[in-house]
């Protein structure tokens, strides 16, 4: 049920793309158990004035590597799932493809169940 969007600097290769995508895939199903056919995300690329950050914010120092991660995700997990989430997402990416902890913000959006379509017109997780 997660809505992925990463969004990063152009001139990002395929291959670096893909292991951004695969990561944060991973860590859903490693922190939040979503079934791994759960796999639904959009990376955007943005020239360089197009994506904004301060560099320090909260005494973090972000490179202009910076990825921005927002996952709109149904609610009902807990602070601790979220921290996992955000611990293992930094993990598997500072592992492949060698992004630094420091160059990832992650956000969270979380909507209603009755929210979701799948497809065909239907809300499959409403419950009338």
């Amino acid at each position: 049920m997660p809505l992925v969007r990463i969004s990063l600097r152009e001139g990002a290769t395929p291959e670096y793309r893909k292991a951004i995508a695969d990561g944060v895939h991973q860590a859903m199903i490693d922190a939040i158990a979503i079934p791994p056919k759960d796999r639904f995300q959009v990376i955007s690329e943005y020239k360089a004035g197009d994506l904004i950050y301060d560099p320090d914010y909260l005494e973090v120092k972000r490179s202009d590597k910076t990825v921005f991660v927002q996952i709109t995700l149904s609610t009902g997990r807990k602070p601790g799932q979220k921290r996992a989430l955000f611990r293992r997402m930094a993990a598997l990416l500072e592992k492949s493809p060698g992004l630094r902890p420091e160059d990832l913000l992650v956000n969270l959006v979380e909507v209603s169940w009755e929210n979701w379509s799948f497809g065909n017109g239907e809300a499959q997780y409403q419950k009338d």
